[in-house]
């Protein structure tokens, strides 16, 4: 079994790497260790986690994951959306599809950390993006509202799910419609129902990810 660490962003992040990516790539052989962003580390008592508020915390809690030599790769699962100024930056980005955009910002973060053994993935543009794969699963969680037709609307106006920008991000169209969406239980639930086949057709990003972590350690 190899071994892989992810840094998450916050609950939901933590839920979908144990429950969801992680049944699926123990059968290539490989384990996944969920690890909470460390926000403020407390001398008596526990610390605080989940959420970005600089980058210097999110690269500290990297190169303490990166000294566990028995992991053969760690890697993030962070929203590119809402990242803090201080995160590391090219010169300019490029200009076009997000696709592009987020591959400069990844590079730079490999090239801060500096180590082979790091991954960097940021998701477009929230961990939201993935339930609209499929709009009839998110409907479904939610029998008593009439939602569908407003999420497979959001929905058809992007090529990809991905592309569900931050001018008005996923999470924010979705609570618009669904003030009792809970994101901890119901972001996790809801990729369950849509599985780990359908994410990777319709989201591009989120898929070469998935497939470098298939072939962790080799």
């Amino acid at each position: 079994m190899k071994f892989v660490h992810v840094l998450v962003e916050g609950q939901t992040e933590e839920t979908f790497v144990r429950d969801v990516l992680g049944p699926y790539l123990n059968t290539k052989g490989i384990h996944l260790t969920p690890s909470l962003l460390v926000t403020k580390r407390v001398k008596d008592g526990p610390n605080f986690t989940g959420g970005i508020t600089s980058y210097q915390r999110v690269k500290a809690d990297l190169l303490l994951l990166l000294g566990d030599t028995n992991a053969v790769l760690v890697t993030t699962m962070l929203d590119y959306y809402g990242l803090p100024p201080d995160f590391p930056r090219p010169e300019a980005l490029p200009p076009g599809p997000c696709f592009a955009r987020v591959a400069g910002l990844e590079a730079a973060f490999q090239q801060d950390i500096g180590h082979r053994r790091f991954l960097p993935y940021l998701a477009l543009h929230e961990f939201e993006a993935l339930l609209f794969v499929d709009p009839d699963a998110i409907a479904k969680q939610f029998p008593d509202l009439d939602i569908s037709e407003d999420l497979h609307a959001i929905r058809r106006a992007f090529i990809s799910p991905e592309e569900i920008n931050e001018e008005q991000p996923p999470s924010r169209r979705l609570r618009e419609l669904v003030a009792a969406y809970q994101k901890p239980f119901h972001g996790p639930l809801i990729t369950s129902e849509i599985g780990l086949a359908d994410i990777r057709a319709a989201c591009q990003h989120f898929a070469a990810w998935l497939a470098r972590l298939e072939t962790a350690g080799d």
